[in-house]
């Protein structure tokens, strides 16, 4: 079972340009706002999932 799951975070991880070739690039910008926004949105809910708790 290890093997699998060493097997699948190889292939995960180890993304080759010749498999990539014919993928939209994306900007340097455009994916660390995405990055951004995705974290602002876990803060987020956390902080309301929190605040409900607290409420009942």
């Amino acid at each position: 079972m290890p093997s699998r799951i060493a097997i699948a975070t190889t292939m995960l991880f180890a993304a080759t340009p010749a498999a990539a070739r014919d993928v939209a690039q994306v900007s340097e910008a455009s994916s660390l706002t995405l990055l951004a926004m995705g974290v602002a949105g876990v803060l987020i809910g956390r902080s309301l999932s929190m605040r409900r708790k607290d409420e009942d």
